[in-house]
């Protein structure tokens, strides 16, 4: 009897990824391919939706070809993506009328101010759980609609469709036959209800987009359209979506309240599973919707770093100091200390639990003797650091103490990261055999949604530990290191003017 196979798409903020699974969990063959960020103008971000497109399909080819399959042979298809990220098309053509606007962008900061100001803020606070900032989708459409006239006039003519990269997948997968999105990216647009599940019109009012314009909102779990056959030779249910970090969450199996994830890429984040009731964050944090696995709805906390892997790549790319970044951990560990050098890397503003958008990256404790070793362990400190801000921001709001956390993203190979990580939180740091759960948690709602898995425990029973990380610092080191590191974050706060 054949081998049920799922197929992963894992559409990244730098790269689109497929990786093929087996009903073992094992990796058949995997693809990647990266693609370029465009920065128009400061803190403004974006992307070409055709290299989304193009790349995720390519690596899709690679890796059936790498395999020795075809179309035919693959069971189901799950989608990951980066999430917040908007696209505006043409219904009819298929076109966009503007590159992607990517979720680093800061380009509707000043709108968002604004709500504030009007105290509207609350409003989306409590229909979304999310706090009003530029990070999210819903900013970032309106500024098109106001920006963009062709946008305009596809919106009058009812011709417009917008879409998270998700949506614009599914699009573009079934050849224009299906526009839809799951709840968990749903969730990330600040124009979703997440206590009643639907596009809020008091929402969409206030920031004037038509609802005609918005994908069919699907559970994360369930066939929501088939890969066109005219494209891909046969009909292949696309049967699972989930944004990049509830598909983490998923994949690292916190299936139980209050388990806990914690993923280095090119942004952080940090979720933890909250079951069936929404928690009203007091820290800054997001309440978001984790999963839908067929009426079931799982909500999540949420801490969002922008800058983390991303910081690397800067060393690596802009600064030269490194040309693999799997250098970093021996060249951060072949000297003692930073000698008091931080990097707070917020090149984009700080997420949580600052939402400051005019905060900007900031290195201090700079001396003579500091070499790029320095910085390099500086730099890799900061997603720690980063991290335990989130952290302690979650157990507040929880009222859960965690005594481990979960961690996936390519960063997390590092040892040195995750040592410091385990010191500065001082718990258990666990680190899964396949980091890469994003794409894991994408295949696992595919496979239950069409039979290749039964159940959550089923795929429980797939995940393996690689390695365990504990505290071998002292308390003394830890408050010493953590105050220089929020002294650090004060100087970089506020550092564009309003």
């Amino acid at each position: 009897m054949a081998k049920k196979i799922v197929m992963a798409l894992d559409q990244g903020t730098t790269s689109s990824r497929t990786i093929l699974y087996d009903e073992n969990g094992d990796v058949i063959s995997t693809a990647n391919e990266e693609f370029p960020c465009l920065y128009p103008k400061p803190g403004w971000v974006e992307q070409i939706p055709d290299d989304l497109w193009r790349t995720q399909k390519n690596t899709m080819d690679a890796a059936l070809k790498k395999a020795s399959l075809s179309y035919s042979d693959i069971t189901a298809i799950g989608i990951t993506n980066q999430r917040e990220t908007v696209i505006a098309w043409n219904k009819d053509t298929g076109e966009p009328v503007h590159n992607a606007i990517v979720w680093q962008c800061r380009r509707s900061a000043e709108y968002c101010d604004q709500l504030k100001d009007e105290k509207f803020d609350t409003v989306i606070k409590e229909k979304t759980g999310l706090v009003t900032d530029a990070y999210f989708s819903g900013t970032k459409m309106r500024w098109i609609l106001r920006n963009i006239e062709s946008a305009r006039e596809l919106a009058r003519q009812e011709k417009l469709l917008f879409g998270t990269v998700d949506t614009w997948l599914v699009w573009k997968l079934t050849n224009g036959k299906t526009h839809a999105t799951d709840v968990s990216n749903a969730s990330r647009t600040m124009i979703f209800n997440i206590h009643d599940l639907k596009w809020d019109n008091e929402l969409l009012d206030k920031m004037g987009i038509p609802k005609a314009t918005l994908p069919e909102v699907k559970p994360s779990s369930g066939i929501v359209g088939v890969t066109d056959k005219s494209i891909f030779g046969s009909e292949v249910p696309i049967a699972g979506i989930a944004g990049d970090q509830q598909a983490a969450l998923f994949g690292q199996c916190c299936f139980d309240e209050g388990m806990t994830k914690n993923t280095y890429g090119t942004g952080c984040f940090m979720m933890m599973n909250i079951g069936n009731k929404i928690i009203k964050s007091d820290q800054g944090l997001l309440t978001t919707i984790a999963w839908q696995v067929g009426d079931k709805v799982t909500y999540a906390l949420e801490g969002s770093v922008f800058i983390a892997g991303a910081l690397m790549q800067w060393m690596r790319d802009g600064l030269e100091f490194f040309t693999d970044v799997k250098d970093t951990e021996a060249m951060a560990t072949s000297i003692d200390s930073t000698d008091g050098v931080y990097i707070v890397p917020a090149f984009v503003g700080l997420g949580a639990p600052y939402w400051d958008p005019y905060a900007r990256g900031t290195i201090v404790g700079l001396t003579r003797g500091t070499t790029k070793n320095h910085l390099i362990r500086a730099g890799l400190q900061s997603l720690a650091y980063q991290s335990y801000d989130l952290l302690i921001a979650m157990a507040k709001d929880s009222g859960v103490n965690l005594k481990s956390l979960k961690v996936d993203g390519g960063a997390c190979a590092n040892n040195y990261l995750c040592q410091f990580q385990a010191d500065i939180l001082g718990i258990n740091v666990s680190r899964p055999k396949m980091i890469e759960t994003t794409a894991m948690g994408a295949a696992f709602l595919a496979g239950i949604a069409t039979g290749v898995w039964k159940d959550t425990q089923s795929v429980a029973s797939i995940w393996k530990e690689d390695r365990s990380f504990s505290l071998k610092r002292s308390q003394e080191k830890v408050d010493r290191c953590l105050k220089g590191w929020h002294k650090a974050v004060q100087k970089s706060r506020g550092w564009v003017d309003k």
